[in-house]
């Protein structure tokens, strides 16, 4: 009796570690949840559930056999736990495990691509949903903002919110420079330097930026400084902003359906931009719409070509 007491003391002990283990784990990986899976939060939050309630009832058992110095009965709730527990573990296990090996598996990067904006969250509202894409696709990406901003919202939080937004997506790296908000066009040989520079150390396939039909000045300025900076490249492609005027002819579309969500999150990241009608989820999702249906596709990302080496970049 005593040696099946310790046993069983044992193994609610082992199960109860298990679980708080994986509370753990849940806890540290729930940006990895966002970033891979729908309605993340009721998976998130059914997990860590689970690993609670079942790290919890087994600790009880065990607190309890101690005390009495023998075995529990066995109720209904008592099978039903084990059964949640198990179930829980399983399922959390499994899916915790895969998402990470998934998001760990970039050893071929076939290309280099860069993305130029002008503030701290356009190249999430024009491209990240490809750009998140493009990184579980393999390729390697780096960023880089012009301004912190500061005309626009508070420039002590919007850098950082620049580059939590860029990790999520998925960029590699992600430079922000400090020129004068709505003031890029003064700063037009300074900006093709810092652009210059980002392209001699990256060497970059592709590059996205603004396009020249935009409303904003400082897109456009950017635009401009990126084609000068990058004049002897061979790909470039144009964004679309909520800037954009209806000039903006794309020709180059992305099936982004499995990465709209990605984009979203991606979004929220610029808590200080929150209350733009821009940056809400409805206005995201219908021009990935709108651009979805001109692709025949359920959502879409829509690009201009400056110009295009495709058989550079397959």
């Amino acid at each position: 009796m005593k040696s099946l007491l310790f046993y069983e003391v044992l193994g609610h002990s082992l199960v109860m570690l298990a679980f708080l283990a994986m509370v753990v784990y849940v806890l540290w990986s729930r940006r990895l949840l966002r970033r891979n899976v729908r309605r993340s939060s009721l998976v998130y939050w059914f997990i860590l559930a689970v690993g609670v309630f079942s790290a919890g009832f087994n600790g009880l058992r065990f607190a309890s056999m101690l005390s009495r110095h023998s075995e529990l009965p066995a109720s209904v709730l008592d099978v039903a736990s084990e059964y949640v527990s198990l179930i829980g573990l399983s399922v959390g296990i499994v899916l915790l495990i895969g998402l990470r090996v998934v998001a760990e598996r970039r050893d071929r990067r076939p290309w280099r691509v860069l993305a130029v904006g002008a503030h701290p969250d356009d190249i999430e509202i024009a491209c990240g949903a490809a750009m998140a894409r493009l990184h579980d696709s393999g390729h390697a990406i780096w960023g880089i903002v012009m301004t912190a901003g500061e005309r626009g919202g508070d420039s002590t939080v919007r850098p950082g919110e620049a580059r939590s937004g860029a990790s999520f997506l998925g960029l590699d790296n992600v430079r922000i420079c400090a020129f004068p908000d709505t003031r890029l066009s003064e700063s037009g040989g300074a900006m093709i330097s810092a652009i210059e520079e980002q392209i001699a150390l990256f060497k970059p396939d592709v590059i996205f930026t603004h396009s020249a039909h935009d409303l904003h000045q400082d897109h456009r300025a950017v635009h401009e400084a990126t084609l000068r900076a990058a004049r002897n490249h061979d790909t470039i492609f144009c964004f679309e902003s909520p800037s954009v005027t209806q000039e903006f002819t794309p020709t180059v579309f992305v099936d982004v359906a499995d990465y709209i969500d990605v984009k979203i999150e991606s979004i929220k990241e610029h808590w200080d931009q929150r209350g733009k009608p821009y940056m809400q989820s409805e206005r995201v999702k219908g021009v990935a719409v709108f651009r979805g249906g001109q692709a025949k596709l359920r959502f879409a990302e829509a690009f201009e070509v400056v110009r295009a080496n495709f058989s550079r970049i397959g």
